[in-house]
């Protein structure tokens, strides 16, 4: 099964524009958008509006079908979906030193896109800044002990522990244990207005 289109169409819109030597901030110029909106739309924190989309595709100079064509339809909708371990797509949200994402699946489920992810921390991994996403985020933690920070408010997580909260708050994980750290991540995006 193909992964969900807007996944496609955000990791595209990175592909391109990486692939014509644009700089994000260059893009974020040409399409009358901030950066950061770039970067989120790119790393699959937030879904881009139709004009937004459109203005990034002229942007990139592209042909609006050609754009299109490329993404794979998504194939028939079952009500059971296998995914091997194997088949699991590894990508990058932000460079953060540490972190590795693996996309288990990601679905339309009434026309909100999930995506389902499993994250792995290396002993000792920790982001440096705050990240938002537009959406509400479900962690739990397979493997470990995690420090979150959501706001200025920490949680910390053990094996088997999980967090639901609003993504569109800052927050940033850290692997506070003496091993790796597996985290099962569920993003529910919500309707976005850019």
């Amino acid at each position: 099964m193909t992964e969900d289109i807007i996944i496609q169409i955000s990791n595209k819109i990175k592909e391109k524009r990486k692939a014509k030597g644009i700089t994000i901030q260059e893009l974020a110029d040409r399409a009358a958008v901030s950066k950061g909106l770039i970067s989120q739309i790119e790393n699959n924190r937030t879904v881009p509006s139709l004009l937004v989309l459109v203005n990034i595709i002229r942007s990139l100079n592209l042909d609006m079908n050609e754009f299109f064509n490329e993404i794979g339809q998504q194939q028939q909708s079952s009500r059971v979906i296998i995914k091997q371990q194997a088949s699991y797509q590894v990508f990058e949200k932000e460079t953060a030193k540490g972190f590795l994402y693996k996309r288990v699946l990601t679905k339309n489920v009434k026309n909100y896109p999930v995506d389902i992810v499993i994250l792995e921390l290396k002993k000792g991994a920790r982001r440096t800044q705050m990240v938002k996403t537009d959406a509400y985020e479900y962690k739990y933690i397979l493997q470990g002990s995690v420090e979150y920070q959501i706001e200025n408010d920490k949680y910390i997580l053990n094996e088997g522990d999980s967090l639901f909260f609003d993504g569109r708050l800052g927050h940033k994980p850290a692997n506070i244990g003496e091993e790796d750290a597996k985290i099962l991540v569920v993003y529910f995006f919500l309707e976005t207005e850019n």
